[in-house]
C-alpha cells in the first residue's frame, strides 16, 4: 500500500511538472494555476509575452497596446481553449495568426480597430473555433470586406456563435453567412442596418438566435419578412429600432402576430414616429389604429373619379389624334380654302379702301354738293309755279 502511494505521488508530481504548474509567471501578467488562467490586463504591453505557462487554457490579454498579432505570438500554447484579446488597439491580423492554437474554441477580439484582416487569419487546423467575438472591432467598410473573405476562407465551418455588434454595418451582402452552416447564434445588434434583403441569411437556417436590436429598421419589406420566415428555429430580437407606424407598417404588424418565427422581445417593438403613435407596441397595430381604411366609400369614390379622369384624358387624346390625322389628309384642300378666304378678304378690303378714297376727295365731294343743291332748287320751283298761275288768273272784277 505504501509503495502504491509513493508511486501515485510521483506520477502526480511528474504530470504537474509536465504541465508547467511551477513555471514562472511573465512580467505584467497574473497566473492562476488552479484554474489554468493567465491574465495580462492594462499593463501597456506591446506584444504577447513569450513566457506564458504552457498549462494555460484561458488567456486574457486585454487593455494593452498591441497593433499587430503574428503567428509566433502564441507558439507553445497548445492548451489554450479561450483567448481574449479585447481592447488592445489591434489593427492587423496576419495570415494563420492563431494556427498554433490547435485547441482554441473561443476567440474574443472586441473593441479593437481592425483595418486589415488576412483571408486566412482565422484558419486553425481542424477548424476548432466555435465562438468568434468582433464587437466594435471593424474600423471601416474595407475591414468588413476583409471579414467577408476571412469568413469564407478561414475554415470556420464549425463556428456556432458570431458577434458583429456595434460595427456601424449598413448593409449585409447576400450570402455573407453561407460559409457558416453550423451557426447557432448571430448578434448584429447596435449597427446601422436599415433593411433585410433576399439571401441575407441564406445558408444559416439552423440559427437559434438572431439579434437585430438597436439598428435603424423602420419596417420590414415583404422580401425581408420572407427571409426572416425562413429562420423557423430562431428566436428573433427586433427591439430598440425606430419603427415608423404608418400604413406601411400594417403588413409587419400582421406578420408579428401570425408568424411561426418567435419574436422574443415583442414588448420592445415600439413605434417611434409619428408623434401620436410614439411608444405604441407594433403588435397592437391594426388597420383601424393606423387609420388606413377609415373611409372606404370615399376612397372607392375617389378611385372611380380618378379612373374617369384617366378615361376622359384617353378619349380626348384619341379625338385629338383623329383630328390631326384628318387635317393631314386634307391639307391640300384646307390650303386652297384658306387661300380663297384670304383673296376674298383682300377684295373686300380693297372695296372699302376705294370708297374711303372717294369720300375723302374734296373735289368730288364739292361736285356732289352743288348737284344736290340744284336738284333741291328745281324741285322747289316746280312746287311753287302752279300756285302763282292760279293766283294771277283770279279775276279782279269779282265782287264778293
Amino acid at each position: 500500500m505504501r509503495v502504491f502511494l509513493l508511486w501515485f505521488c510521483g506520477a502526480l508530481c511528474a504530470s504537474s511538472s509536465s504541465l508547467g504548474f511551477y513555471a514562472r509567471c511573465p512580467s505584467g501578467c497574473q497566473c492562476f494555476p488552479p484554474s489554468r488562467t493567465v491574465r495580462c490586463a492594462s499593463r501597456g504591453l506591446s506584444a504577447v509575452p513569450h513566457a506564458i505557462p504552457g498549462y494555460a487554457t484561458n488567456l486574457f490579454f486585454v487593455g494593452n497596446t498591441v497593433r499587430k498579432i503574428r503567428p509566433e505570438s502564441f507558439v507553445g500554447l497548445d492548451n489554450v481553449t479561450s483567448l481574449v484579446l479585447s481592447n488592445n488597439g489591434i489593427t492587423e491580423l496576419s495570415s494563420h495568426t492563431f494556427s498554433s492554437l490547435t485547441m482554441l474554441r473561443s476567440l474574443n477580439l472586441d473593441g479593437n480597430q481592425l483595418v486589415l484582416i488576412h483571408p486566412e487569419a482565422f484558419w486553425v487546423p481542424g477548424s476548432p473555433i466555435q465562438d468568434l467575438h468582433l464587437s466594435g472591432s471593424l474600423y471601416n467598410h474595407t475591414s468588413l470586406m476583409d471579414l467577408i473573405t476571412a469568413l469564407r476562407w478561414g475554415g470556420l465551418g464549425n463556428l456556432l456563435h458570431l458577434d458583429l455588434s456595434g460595427n456601424h454595418i449598413l448593409l449585409l451582402p447576400p450570402g455573407l453567412f453561407s460559409p457558416l452552416p453550423n451557426l447557432r447564434q448571430l448578434c448584429l445588434a447596435n449597427n446601422s442596418l436599415v433593411a433585410v434583403y433576399n439571401s441575407t441569411f441564406s445558408g444559416v437556417e439552423r440559427l437559434e438566435l438572431l439579434d437585430l436590436t438597436g439598428n435603424t429598421f423602420t419596417s420590414f419589406s415583404t422580401e425581408g419578412l420572407h427571409q426572416l420566415e425562413r429562420l423557423a428555429r430562431a428566436r428573433l430580437l427586433l427591439g430598440r429600432n425606430p419603427y415608423l407606424c404608418t400604413c406601411g407598417m400594417e403588413q409587419f404588424a400582421a406578420w408579428v402576430n401570425s408568424s411561426r418565427v418567435r419574436v422574443g422581445d415583442l414588448d420592445g417593438l415600439l413605434c417611434a414616429s409619428p408623434p401620436q403613435m410614439n411608444h405604441i407596441t407594433v403588435r397592437s397595430l391594426t388597420a383601424s389604429v393606423l387609420g388606413c381604411h377609415g373611409n372606404i366609400l370615399s376612397e372607392v369614390g375617389e378611385m372611380g373619379l380618378h379612373t374617369s379622369y384617366v378615361f376622359l384624358g384617353l378619349v380626348c387624346g384619341l379625338v385629338g389624334m383623329v383630328f390631326l390625322l384628318v387635317l393631314y389628309l386634307n391639307r391640300k384642300g384646307i390650303n386652297k380654302y384658306i387661300t380663297d378666304i384670304r383673296e376674298a378678304c383682300r377684295d373686300i378690303l380693297e372695296g372699302y379702301q376705294y370708297r374711303y378714297e372717294i369720300d375723302s376727295d374734296p373735289r368730288i365731294r364739292h361736285v356732289g354738293t352743288n348737284s344736290q343743291q340744284g336738284r333741291i332748287s328745281k324741285s322747289n320751283h316746280q312746287q311753287q309755279s302752279p300756285a302763282d298761275v292760279s293766283t294771277n288768273q283770279i279775276p279782279t272784277t269779282i265782287s264778293l
